[in-house]
């Protein structure tokens, strides 16, 4: 029997105010998958797709590891989406065949007066068939436990996302300045004469 799974979080950032506004860096899906999840587990599949291999997540006496495909791609307005697109559990074959994962979310940069703030909410759904061993625990305490779970897993994304996005987007900025400035002081630099 399936047993599903959900978990919902909110965030909401005060965005420093840069000389670029933050619209400009949002339409770069990629950088917000580097401030999602450390690089070293993240394969750029396509443009828009990337497969994140998350760290193994421990349910009750299993030890599971979730790769998900995940869609991301930013409207001209600034909003970035994202949704996944597929998931395979590692090395838990029983459960890969019977282990379905939906992730939807947004982010959409506002302003309150002079002051941007970004906005945003995931909501993740799990269905998943358990092994037989399962059956014998009470359903509350399962739906309790992997509800728990999905919740702390959105909680970890969310303090990643609030402190590693704007450190990020700090960068950015500055990088952008630089190399904008080094093209300004090439174009005032003197023509040389050779006769």
């Amino acid at each position: 029997m399936a047993t599903k799974f959900t978990a919902s979080q909110s965030v909401e950032i005060a965005v420093p105010h840069q000389p670029i506004p933050i619209q400009h860096y949002l339409r770069q899906p990629q950088r917000l998958v580097n401030a999602l999840v450390d690089q070293k587990r993240i394969q750029q599949l396509s443009e828009e797709v990337f497969r994140l291999k998350m760290r193994p997540l421990a349910f009750m006496s299993l030890s599971i590891q979730p790769t998900v495909d995940m869609r991301v791609w930013a409207e001209s307005n600034g909003i970035i989406y994202l949704r996944s697109v597929g998931c395979e559990i590692l090395g838990f074959e029983y459960i890969n065949q019977r282990f379905s994962l939906n992730l939807q979310g947004h982010l959409s940069p506002y302003q309150v007066n002079n002051d941007t703030r970004l906005k945003g909410r995931a909501d993740l759904e799990v269905q998943v068939e358990l092994p037989p061993p399962f059956s014998l625990t009470p359903k509350p305490i399962i739906e309790a436990t992997g509800n728990g779970l999905l919740k702390s897993v959105l909680l970890t994304v969310k303090q990643r996302l609030m402190h590693q996005l704007l450190v990020d987007y700090r960068q950015w900025v500055i990088l952008q300045t630089q190399d904008q400035s080094l093209i300004d002081e090439g174009a005032n630099l003197p023509m040389l004469n050779i006769e």
